[in-house]
């Protein structure tokens, strides 16, 4: 377990402002709220552990340098992970990190929820309401109507676009649901 370099913190950042645009600087600057009584937690930080990116709070990474790296599963949120390529990739952890700090929402009818948890992108005929201001490319978390986030995504049309565009049309390209606690349980 190791700080981000300046390269892995900056593509780190890249992708969560994508989502939470200025949004991020409340959740890097936060007060943790974790740790024992008398010790002060500090603030929330990153670390990177086996090419996976963890957002936990300093009095947490104390504790874990007690344990061997070999030994050490996870530590904190894992908000994604590094590929063999290099590019940083948000993975479903990260979800609950995101929806509460989204600057850009779409929620969902009741009757497309489960084909957007079975992997699929957001239709139209499935769109219940967009956010103003959504343009082609912004990242999007997908919300159900009780305000459930079900996953997260890339805008495929902006907001004016989506009300003329046809039922069959894709407004949300899909890069990770709930679904995926089931569909890929070994791998997370």
């Amino acid at each position: 377990m190791r700080p981000l370099d300046e390269k892995e913190t900056a593509a780190v950042f890249e992708k969560l402002f994508k989502f939470t645009g200025p949004n991020l600087k409340v959740m890097v600057e936060r007060p943790a709220v974790e740790g024992p009584a008398g010790d002060d937690p500090g603030r929330y930080c990153l670390r990177l552990h086996k090419n996976r990116v963890y957002y936990a709070s300093e009095s947490l990474v104390r504790r874990a340098t007690s344990v061997a790296r070999s030994r050490l599963v996870s530590l904190g949120t894992c908000l994604g992970k590094f590929t063999k390529g290099g590019s940083f990739r948000l993975t479903v952890q990260s979800l609950d990190l995101l929806a509460a700090h989204a600057r850009r929402k779409v929620w969902l009818k009741p009757t497309a929820e489960m084909s957007f948890l079975y992997g699929n992108p957001v239709l139209k005929s499935g769109l219940a309401r967009i956010t103003e201001g959504v343009s082609p490319g912004d990242g999007v978390v997908v919300f159900s109507m009780s305000d459930l986030p079900l996953g997260f995504g890339v805008a495929a049309r902006s907001t004016q676009d989506c009300r003329k565009a046809h039922a069959d049309a894709i407004v949300v390209n899909r890069q990770a649901d709930a679904g995926e606690y089931l569909r890929n349980e070994d791998d997370l």
